[in-house]
């Protein structure tokens, strides 16, 4: 292991493969996606169970509930992790203080459970690169702050603006200028930029796909949406973007050709363990009731699971 802290990057990257699995392993634990090497693939599926706060956006903006009450819920039904938007931290945009941070880690920790991801509210799109500008500032704030969370990403969203006047390509272009940025603010940090395709500016797995070119960077992934796919067949173009993902957003329903319907759990599992997909899979319920709606979710997921093997 003599001199390896001189290797180049590419030196470095054809010794990594050399490694065996188990070692291997142990320098990467993210999830599978696009720059992984192959033999991670081989290894075979590793999914845990998260919950997507969202789940509880009313109860908690309506004060009915806080972090720690969800903390508690996601124990009591075995959750394996808890992933928390940022804007259900008090103060956001401001990220939270070191000592709420530090007690939102301890109890998550005292209580059995990992945080798998937090995110922002963001545009990509605004045709106004000042607006644009304060909002990366943000992004770089919230990095740090899921950085001293021990979170290994960070979704951010790539925009809504009608950009009136301007071209999907030029938005394009000054998004994944934008995205290049983050994700190298990432890459100081350790954080991963995970993209969401929120049926807003990227529709299709195809868009995403572009965007990725565009971006061309290791630190940036995919916030892999099932809802969010409403342009023809859903479970197609899952299979298209999952091995981009490194985080997930698993609804009750998906919309085939625009039309909504429930969600096959069994076959979306059986795409996600066929794909050598390892990590966190979070669930957001969007109905009215989560303390109720989420363990129905939670064990339609883990049925499938079971029935997939």
């Amino acid at each position: 292991m003599e001199g390896i802290e001189t290797m180049t990057k590419s030196n470095r990257r054809e010794f990594l493969k050399t490694l065996p699995i188990a070692a291997a392993g142990a320098v990467g634990t993210t999830a599978a996606h696009a720059g992984v090497s192959p033999s991670i693939k081989e290894i075979g599926h590793k999914l845990k169970i998260s919950l997507n706060v969202f789940s509880f956006n009313k109860q908690i903006l309506d004060g009915k509930t806080d972090l720690f009450e969800v903390l508690k819920f996601c124990a009591k039904y075995n959750f394996d992790a808890i992933d928390p938007t940022g804007y259900y931290f008090p103060g956001y945009p401001e990220v939270p203080t070191d000592a709420y941070i530090n007690r939102f880690k301890r109890e998550a920790f005292m209580l059995g459970l990992d945080i798998s991801g937090t995110g922002v509210r963001n545009d990509f799109a605004n045709p106004d690169k000042s607006v644009r500008r304060e909002e990366m500032k943000m992004i770089k704030q919230w990095i740090i702050a899921a950085s001293k969370l021990g979170i290994p990403n960070l979704r951010v969203f790539p925009g809504k603006h009608k950009h009136e006047g301007y071209t999907r390509d030029q938005v394009f272009e000054w998004m994944a200028v934008d995205l290049k940025e983050c994700c190298a603010f990432g890459a100081d940090h350790g954080v991963m930029i995970a993209v969401q395709n929120h049926n807003d500016f990227l529709k299709t797995a195809d868009d995403v796909d572009r965007l990725f070119q565009m971006v061309d960077s290791e630190w940036l992934g995919l916030n892999l949406d099932i809802g969010s796919y409403r342009q023809s067949d859903p479970y197609k173009e899952i299979k298209q973007n999952i091995s981009k993902a490194v985080t997930w957003q698993i609804k009750e329903r998906v919309y085939v050709n625009g039309e909504p319907e429930p969600t096959d759990y069994v076959k979306l599992m059986r795409i996600i363990k066929a794909s050598g997909y390892r990590g966190y899979l979070p669930l957001e319920t969007l109905q009215v009731d989560p303390w109720v709606q989420v363990p129905v979710l939670l064990k339609q997921v883990r049925d499938a699971l079971k029935q997939v093997g």
